[in-house]
């Protein structure tokens, strides 16, 4: 299996990968294979069924409305989120679908749209789409959104396939200990391995412009949640904080007060946090990172390096991306960054690893200090519980973001304060990620059936 930074981090929207930009992207896959059957113009209805996870928060998630919008032709990284509403009040007033943006066919809600509590075996994010003609069944496929907007059909998933790019690389790693290996044999750092390993897709100056481009989008996120304020959809009231304490921090800005001059930084990393996941929460156009759920602490933790970092600079962006990429795939190797899988451990904890490590490598340090990072950072998350309350990614995802970046950059500093030696590796640590999501009990993994969901509605 081979896996692209670009795999990682990819344009979408909100409020989450795997069940919204997922569920999408499997929709509109289904929508190319009617097309590539000679099928589309004969379908008279086409029904969901969205199973386990996709189902237990999939309304909080906005899984339904994603899964329309695919079949209307819509992709995750294309679509404008302002046309998504008006979208589904319209086929509710009208009970049509355009299927493909252009065939109109019946569609009743609560025929066509199933919610099924029923768990598919090959992952708890499972979806079937069934296409109708006016007599007969004509094609049927069940999906599965692995986490970070990846989706196999049923196909891959019986072979065992969780991505079907086999392409070979040059230094192709499956541990931290084989990346560091190959690292310090080619005497390249994690950002060199990486940049080689992505030429077998695209061209060098494909990849920057790609980064780059990936690194504006974070960024326009970050200045479309300083410019939003009022209460964020999904029935819970939670207020929106970025804009407030983002126009404070500016006012700010030059103070010689104690507390404004020490702990400013920090005051920044959280804003940036907090301004990615309000628009997560509001169904915004994002960059997993390597999620949606933890979408804002890859984007906090580089706004924080290159806004108070002299002379940041474009490459560092790319080195930041390309580093924590290879500790992405590491994660989603070994272990899972889906928290229906795994808990927020997958999410949270595998971007906060990933944002340590890109740290820790546009700050100079050395292959070892690079992947102590990454294990800190991922140590203590370790046993996260994915628990949305309302199954709306708002609490305690937003803050918990915030709270992560700055793990993130502690992580970083304590690794850098080091040689590079500890006691604990990544790879220990991606391991018993894996393990401790699958003691987790399902009510603790992306369900909203225990925790701070359960508490905090009884409270």
């Amino acid at each position: 299996m081979s896996i692209s930074v670009f795999d990682l981090f990819k344009i979408g929207v909100g409020p989450s990968s795997s069940h919204t930009v997922g569920p999408m992207r499997a929709a509109y896959d289904f929508v190319e294979s009617l097309r590539a059957q000679d099928l589309l113009e004969r379908v008279a209805r086409v029904e969901v069924q969205l199973y386990g996870s996709l189902s237990a928060t999939g309304i909080g998630h906005g899984t339904d409305r994603a899964v329309i919008m695919g079949l209307m032709g819509e992709r995750p990284d294309q679509i404008d989120p302002s046309i998504i509403s008006p979208c589904i009040e319209e086929l509710l007033e009208s009970q049509s679908l355009l299927l493909d943006g252009r065939l109109a066919i019946p569609f009743l809600w609560a025929r066509d749209m199933q919610l099924l509590e029923e768990n598919l075996p090959h992952h708890p994010n499972a979806m079937r789409l069934i296409a109708h003609g006016h007599s007969d069944e004509l094609y049927r496929n069940t999906y599965y959104s692995v986490g970070g907007g990846f989706v196999i059909d049923e196909a891959q998933a019986q072979q065992g396939d969780l991505d079907t790019d086999t392409t070979p690389l040059p230094y192709d790693f499956n541990s931290a200990a084989e990346l560091m290996a190959l690292c310090r044999m080619h005497d390249m750092r994690i950002s060199e391995l990486m940049l080689e390993n992505e030429k077998a897709w695209r061209s060098e100056q494909e990849i920057r412009d790609g980064l780059w481009t990936i690194w504006q989008a974070m960024c326009d996120c970050i200045d479309t949640g300083f410019a939003h304020e009022g209460v964020l959809p999904g029935g819970l009231n939670v207020k929106r904080r970025a804009a407030a304490l983002h126009r404070r921090l500016v006012a700010m800005e030059g103070s010689h007060s104690l507390i404004a001059s020490t702990f400013s930084a920090m005051d920044w990393v959280n804003v940036f946090a907090l301004a990615v996941n309000e628009e997560n929460a509001a169904g915004g156009r994002m960059v997993t990172a390597p999620t949606n759920g933890a979408a804002g602490i890859i984007p906090a933790v580089l706004s924080y390096y290159m806004k108070f970092q002299p002379e940041a600079s474009e490459r560092d962006v790319v080195d930041f991306l390309l580093a924590a990429g290879a500790v992405g795939i590491l994660c989603k190797k070994n272990a899972s960054i889906s928290g229906a899988e795994v808990g927020c451990q997958g999410e949270v904890g595998s971007a906060c690893a990933m944002a340590a490590a890109g740290l820790a490598e546009v700050m100079g340090g050395s292959v070892g200090q690079v992947e102590n990072a990454a294990e800190i950072g991922l140590e203590h998350n370790l046993g996260l519980t994915c628990d949305p309350v309302g199954g709306l990614v708002q609490v305690p995802c937003i803050e918990r973001n915030a709270i992560a970046s700055v793990k993130a950059i502690n992580a970083a500093q304590m690794a850098l304060r080091g040689d590079g030696e500890h006691f604990i590796s990544l790879d220990k640590a991606i391991r018993t990620m894996r393990d401790t999501g699958r003691d987790m009990q399902d009510k603790y993994k992306e369900t909203s059936r225990g925790g701070l969901a359960v508490n905090a509605i009884e409270c």
